[in-house]
Parts: structure tokens; sequence; C-alpha cells
């Protein structure tokens, strides 16, 4: 067994064994009521961040209420945001306001992390993620959307992409997640379990030291919301269904594509950069300079450049 693949079970049986909960409510990911009217609570707090108009919606798909975060103008090019492992789509506050100036802006939580969409499933194979993704798009008639996806939610975007029969126009990945390999730096994304073994503000404090490069910028209501979701939350992201993507399979995305990685990601390599640049076709790469795996609000607006120059580029 490969030191990725020790890495991911370790990490998925501490998730299941977390899920081992005698539940009073019917949420698969918040075994108790009072877990998850805090965790909300902090949710809602967050949302304080985003510092532009916003509407919440819930849309109804066949596993369970997908919640969308609406933001900028109707008649905008379609970006859609997916974020990373329990990060919810609060995780975009630096990045929403920029993107939705021009944009009409989509961050949907994906259903069996915490977020506030609430799953009617217990577990859900790749295929249902991209079921459940294009049944959120065909409800708002989304077109050539411009996806843009952080970590995990970098896999499941690619993976979305690469379906024959898709909604996509252009994809911009943010230290996408065991897209092009596997975890770089084991010992110090090992600090992620640790977190979800024993939560607590110590542990919250050593997480973000080693996951994003300024953890100062990111704002103490966001960290009080992902230490509440690591503390209440039993999400179940099936990290060993991430597998790499085949190069015959990336090769194939005749779409437009553009990959960041900071400098400092404790996931990926800078390495991987040049895998891409030599996998896929029309692909964009930027390695970005004093900056880790929270490459989005560890430098905001260099991302929000970069990402709005690759949507709006003809």
């Amino acid at each position: 067994m490969t030191m990725r693949k020790a890495f991911l079970l370790l990490l998925t049986v501490v998730i299941l064994a977390s899920c081992a909960v005698t539940q009073d409510s019917n949420d698969y990911v918040f075994p108790t009521r009072t877990g998850k009217l805090l965790y909300l609570r902090s949710y809602n707090n967050a949302l304080r961040l985003w510092k532009v108009k916003y509407e919440e919606a819930d849309v109804v798909t066949s596993y369970g209420l997908a919640h969308v975060i609406v933001s900028g103008p109707k008649n905008g090019k379609p970006v859609v945001l997916m974020h990373g492992t329990d990060a919810s789509s609060t995780m975009w506050f630096p990045n929403v306001k920029a993107l939705s100036q021009k944009h009409r802006v989509y961050a949907i939580d994906y259903p069996l992390e915490t977020g506030k969409s609430l799953a009617t499933v217990k577990d859900m194979e790749p295929k249902d993620m991209v079921a459940f993704y294009n049944q959120v798009f065909a409800h708002y008639n989304l077109k050539d959307i411009n996806l843009v996806a952080a970590s995990r939610g970098g896999w499941i975007a690619t993976l979305l992409t690469l379906e024959p029969e898709n909604r996509v126009a252009k994809l911009a990945l943010l230290s996408p997640a065991q897209t092009f390999g596997g975890v770089d730096k084991l010992g110090k994304a090992f600090t992620a379990v640790k977190l979800k073994m024993f939560p607590s503000p110590k542990r919250l404090n050593k997480f973000f030291e080693q996951f994003s490069k300024h953890p100062e910028k990111i704002d103490r209501k966001y960290k009080e919301q992902f230490y509440l979701a690591n503390k209440f939350g039993r999400s179940k992201p099936d990290l060993i269904k991430m597998y790499r993507f085949p190069k015959e399979q990336l090769q194939t995305l005749a779409i437009p594509v553009m990959v960041l990685v900071g400098d400092h990601d404790v996931i990926n390599d800078r390495d991987i950069l040049q895998r891409a640049a030599e996998t896929i076709p029309h692909v964009d790469t930027l390695l970005v300079k004093d900056a880790g795996h929270f490459i989005s609000i560890d430098q905001a607006a260099i991302v929000n450049q970069s990402v709005i120059e690759f949507i709006d580029k003809k």
C-alpha cells in the first residue's frame, strides 16, 4: 500500500468511526441538533464576510436539498464555486465580491459535508456526485458554466467536466486534491486527521498553520465555523474514491483549463503544474508565491484577478 493510499484510508476510517454516534436528528452530517444549530449560527456569521448582496436558496435534488448562495448580475456569465472538504461555500469570502461584479455566481454546498445542504442519502458514488451537481445546474438552466473549484471540489469539478455530456465551458482548479497526484507532505497534512479525531482550538490553529501560508488572513468568524464543522460534523467525503485521473482521461479535456497551486501547498507539489501542462491540451498554469493550500485566501487578489481574466478571455 502506498503512503497516499494509507493516508486516505486512515482519514476515511477516522471519519467513518466518527459517524458511529447515536443520532437524535435525521441529518447524516450532524448527529445532534444542538451541534447543527451551533454550526449554522457560525455559518451565518461567516456569511457576513461576503460584503456583497446574495440570495440563499435550497434546490430539491434526488440526493436531498442543495443549498446555493447566488450573487451578481442575472445576465452575467455563470460561475459555479465548488468548495473543499468541510470548508463550505463560505470559504469564498475573499473572492465572491470580485467574482460577482460582472458574473452570476452560484456557490453550492456539497450535501455529505458540513454546510447547509441536507442529504437524504448516506453515501454518494462518483456518478451520484455528477448527477447531484447536474440537477442543480438544470434547476437554474445553467449552460456554458465556468467552474471554479478548490481542493476536493477541484477533483469533483474535473470528474464533472470529463463526462461526455456536460455544461462546462471553462474549468479553474485551485490547489485541486488528488487530481494530478497524491498528498505531497503527509506529515503536515496529517494535522487534518488530528483535528478531525480530537478537535480543539490548539489543533485548529496548527491545522491552519500547515494548510495556510497566511493564517492571519483567515477571519475568526470563518475559523470558528471550520472548527465547529470538525467538532460537530460527521462528514463523509469518501476520500478513497478520489482516484488520480489517468493521463488518457485528462487528455480528452477539450475546454480551457487553468490550474493554480501555492508554492507552500501541503497537498500538491509544484510538479503537478508540469504534469497538467503535459497532459491537458488547453491549459494555463500558475505557481502562486507565498500561498498554501488555502490559496484563495492566502493570495486572494492574485487568485481573483487570474480567475476573472481566465473566464473573460476569448
